[in-house]
């Protein structure tokens, strides 16, 4: 069996089998399942070969270009948080789940609110536009402070159609080179749930390594959920 050229994480493999296994746990899965899934992801692993596992470069990051917003990328554009125009958006964006773990502190649990999100002076929001300046999002550096030269990334598609087809890992690319250029980053973190596979894997992609595993650190919607600390260095 031919091994991938990229190494997985430690962390990473951790993370995504606790997730599977809380899953499968709440299904109904017992030992024998547990064997079975096993051999079948084995078999489905070598009849597939590398083919799904390439090694994806990071993007590289550029330093030194000032950039200002709004930011334009090939399918969308990222201007400033108008709160006159953009604060109904956001009443819309963040009441669905995906939208409550935008406003969700993954360390404490606690929920804030939009105005909160706005008025702080130490969070910058961006919203995420198509080429036609349709609002599709929002992406936000929350905890900015200079002398540091570091924030949190936070990262949302509010219309729902236009998930799961690439904007958003363009828009965040875009969003980090910004904070890089114009904030003078050197570091870029975030904080994600551990079920939430996709948005590793999307975080992996744009540069982003598992730093450490919170367990059971987050109690929401009705259960404990591990999380995972995630980082970025400018180098």
């Amino acid at each position: 069996m031919n091994l991938s050229a990229r190494s997985i994480p430690e962390e990473t493999i951790e993370a995504v089998a606790r997730s599977l296994f809380k899953e499968t746990f709440h299904y109904g899965f017992k030992q024998v399942d547990y064997l079975r899934f096993v051999n079948l992801l084995l078999d489905m692993s070598m009849k597939n070969g590398n083919g799904d596992n390439k090694s994806k470069d990071a993007p590289v990051y550029k330093l030194g270009e000032n950039l200002k917003l709004p930011l334009i990328g090939k399918r969308l554009i990222i201007r400033e948080f108008n709160d006159k125009t953009d604060h109904k958006l956001l009443e819309k964006w963040l009441a669905d789940k995906d939208g409550r773990h935008f406003l969700l502190s993954r360390i404490t649990a606690k929920q804030s609110n939009i105005d909160e999100l706005i008025k702080s002076a130490h969070n910058i929001i961006g919203i995420i536009t198509l080429k036609d300046q349709t609002p599709i999002g929002l992406l936000a550096f929350l905890d900015y402070y200079e002398i540091q030269r570091k924030a949190e990334l936070r990262k949302l598609i509010g219309e729902s159609e236009f998930r799961g087809k690439g904007y958003a890992k363009e828009a965040t690319g875009l969003w980090i080179q910004y904070g890089i250029s114009f904030l003078n980053l050197n570091k870029v973190y975030l904080n994600t749930l551990d079920t939430n596979i996709r948005n590793i894997r999307l975080n992996e992609e744009l540069g982003f390594k598992v730093e450490g595993i919170l367990r059971n650190e987050c109690f929401f919607d009705g259960e404990y959920h591990d999380i995972l600390k995630m980082g970025l260095l400018i180098d």
